[in-house]
């Protein structure tokens, strides 16, 4: 039995995470071969499933309990004030002294610049200055005052320095191995999440190097509406290394403990791709956006410590050969298949009701990488889907040509879909569907496209 003693921690919470994934792994072995398999079979597996989870956290959630590691945490307030009503959402940036320069006064002023007064009245801003050099601290902390004053006064720019157990840690130059860094890193984004807990009901992790785009708040609010009826643990809006994750505030004590759980050897990139396990979402959850662009460089050691950031290349999609069946109502010759066909000619029906979709049924199972799918006129967007999902589908029938099970890639955001697709790790399964299903009932409804990339490595195989 797993203990919260901690010689024995570290590895009581790798053995879950393992035995989660491998629960994971088996639930697809399991559903090999499905035409002969029954859906009471698939509940009772995916119900075993949850109740190891369940159990798994329960643990976690005890080893955090009966860690000190955050319970002493001491934090100087630097600049502003809470806010006095909790806000939608917390942008957290941790922020340390960089030989080759800061960042941080170009990435507030991107921040607060595409924000309206609209946007920032749903957000508040958390900078957590981790370096313990008193000078640079106070620099930053006067060059920060000076620029945002008003916003420093409207309670929506909060400063602070934390730390553990009153020990400062060295600065990031003072660094010379990737295990010094690692741990530097999970300490100070222990301690901004620790401290954003209760600012907000959802935390967006940022870094101090960042450029932000016009309605990033808007497009995040859209986002955070579309997924309110789904279970997630952490939405990816981009491909960059820290920045553009979005998290329950709820979570955020848990995280914090995860972070410091784990050896110097354990960088924070790796903790936080394998966090969502630990809560029951097994694959992440994606969401191509184009929000927020890198500025500036790493330092060299942050070179040599982490993987080159690389946002991945998708060429135009290839829709694999398919037939497309719908329960809607047609519109004169309008076939379903306009939605699928790479053209300009949209797939239009009348007062699709919830429960209606629209199946993409491929000819052979390929491995997708990424669904994009559209709704509504180009020029405005109307008649756009309102409110509906796209599910995955696994396991043809081949006389009835339709799949046997379903899983949730995601709403449609604003009636739109651009989603990676992922797997679990070392499944070989592929999709044989894709089902864009209507949520709750509308007048006419214009499926403009639906657009499909499939894995280059399976097409070689």
């Amino acid at each position: 039995a797993c203990t919260t003693k901690s010689s024995t921690m570290y590895s009581c919470l790798w053995i879950c995470l393992m035995f989660a994934v491998s629960l994971f792994l088996l639930r697809f072995f399991l559903q090999e071969n499905k035409e002969q398999q029954t859906e009471i079979l698939q509940q009772t597996v995916q119900e075993q499933i949850n109740s190891e989870i369940s159990n798994h956290l329960k643990v976690f959630r005890e080893m955090q309990k009966n860690s000190p590691l955050l319970q002493h945490a001491n934090y100087t307030l630097l600049a502003g004030a809470l806010p006095q009503e909790k806000k939608l959402l917390t942008v957290g940036i941790s922020s340390v002294q960089r030989p080759q320069g800061s960042y941080l006064l170009d990435t507030l002023q991107s921040l607060f610049q595409v924000s309206s007064e609209a946007e920032l009245k749903s957000i508040v801003v958390l900078v957590h200055l981790s370096d313990p050099d008193p000078e640079w601290l106070s620099q930053t902390v006067a060059n920060i005052s000076d620029l945002f004053d008003l916003h420093i006064e409207a309670r929506k720019l909060l400063v602070v320095h934390g730390l553990l157990d009153d020990s400062p840690l060295r600065n990031i130059n003072q660094y010379s191995s990737c295990e010094e860094l690692y741990f530097r890193q999970k300490v100070d984004y222990a301690l901004l999440m620790n401290f954003a807990s209760n600012l907000s009901d959802y935390f967006l992790l940022m870094d101090d190097h960042v450029q932000y785009t016009f309605y990033f708040v808007s497009a995040i609010y859209w986002a955070l509406s579309a997924w309110k009826e789904f279970p997630w643990v952490i939405l990816e809006l981009s491909s960059l290394r820290f920045s553009g994750k979005v998290f329950h505030s709820r979570d955020l004590s848990h995280l914090a403990s995860f972070f410091l759980l784990f050896p110097k050897n354990t960088s924070a990139p790796m903790l936080l791709s394998r966090f969502h396990l630990l809560l029951a979402q097994n694959v992440p959850i994606h969401l191509r956006t184009s929000m927020f662009h890198h500025m500036g460089n790493y330092s060299e050691l942050e070179d040599t410590c982490f993987p080159v950031e690389k946002d991945k290349v998708f060429g135009e999609p290839d829709n694999p050969t398919a037939v497309v069946a719908t329960d809607m109502i047609s519109i004169l010759n309008i076939v379903p298949l306009y939605a699928y066909v790479l053209n300009q000619e949209p797939y239009t029906t009348l007062d699709p009701e919830k429960g209606n979709h629209l199946t993409v049924i491929l000819d052979r199972p390929q491995k997708i990488i990424r669904i994009v799918v559209l709704t509504g006129t180009e020029e405005n967007g109307m008649y756009r889907l309102q409110k509906g999902r796209v599910l995955l589908g696994y396991d043809i029938m081949e006389h009835s040509k339709r799949c046997v099970r379903y899983f949730l890639l995601g709403p449609l955001v604003r009636g739109n879909l651009d989603q990676r697709v992922f797997y679990d790790e070392d499944s070989m399964e592929k999709l044989s569907c894709i089902r864009l299903e209507v949520s709750e009932s509308q007048q006419w409804l214009v499926i403009r496209q639906i657009k499909v990339w499939t894995d280059p490595e399976d097409e070689e195989s």
